[in-house]
């Protein structure tokens, strides 16, 4: 059984837990806008004050690795760098898009219809963009991660045949253009730290871990940072 402290900031949510194997011990999350430079370190104070539990007795850390917010990733990242440096722990990086697929296979109840469930993960990439890939129902990544701009006939080869679950905070705008009745869109769900415990648990036991030096987040494309507006000039 593995400690782990589990931290994810892809999203707008910031979420951090410590898991025994695959109890979860402690979790703190907020969606609060802008927050994880600010809540991140002490959401991780908060859950060894908790648990009572030593930092030194942390077996690893696993962080988001993305795609999703550069901002987000970044501290995300830093925060686990910081911990793995000063306790001498080794690093963990979990695909934010595999994750959330392990998370809803956890929480989403499936129609008895038959069809094979593809599980569709979308990470919001503005406009009508999104970070995605294609996960069957053991969990086998069917596409690589890709940047697709959504339309009325995104996933309509795959849906006549299979049943799509579209879950995460680019599902709304997906909602507004795809209308099959095989994709159906998990609401209520919402990226958390307790979605990693799993795949980050089984690279643990894998001996999966990161070169903490070296390590940087998969963007998956080029930040791009936008010209200040400043009045009276072009």
């Amino acid at each position: 059984m593995a400690l782990i402290l589990n931290i994810e900031t892809a999203t707008a949510v910031c979420s951090v837990c410590l898991s025994d194997g695959e109890k979860i011990l402690a979790l703190r999350e907020t969606s609060e806008h802008n927050s994880h430079s600010r809540v991140v370190t002490v959401f991780v104070d908060e859950i060894f004050r908790e648990t009572g539990i030593a930092r030194s007795a942390l077996d690893a850390v696993a962080v988001s690795k993305g795609p999703g917010s550069y901002t987000g990733l970044r501290i995300g990242v830093s925060t686990a760098k910081g911990l793995c440096y000063g306790l001498d722990k080794p690093l963990i990086s979990v695909a934010t898009l595999e994750s959330m697929a392990w998370g809803m296979k956890q929480t989403v109840s499936l129609p008895e219809d038959g069809l094979p469930v593809v599980y569709v993960p979308v990470i919001d990439a503005r406009r009508m963009e999104v970070y995605t890939a294609l996960f069957d129902a053991s969990l086998k990544q069917l596409r690589e991660t890709s940047a697709d701009i959504i339309d009325a006939a995104s996933f309509s080869d795959l849906a006549r045949n299979h049943r799509l679950i579209l879950g995460g905070d680019g599902a709304l705008k997906c909602r507004t253009v795809l209308n099959h009745q095989n994709i159906l869109f998990a609401d209520n769900f919402g990226v958390s730290a307790r979605y990693m415990v799993l795949p980050a648990g089984r690279s643990f036991d894998a001996g999966l871990f990161e070169d903490t030096a070296y390590f940087e987040p998969f963007y998956l494309k080029d930040f791009i940072a936008g010209k200040p507006k400043v009045k009276g000039l072009d």
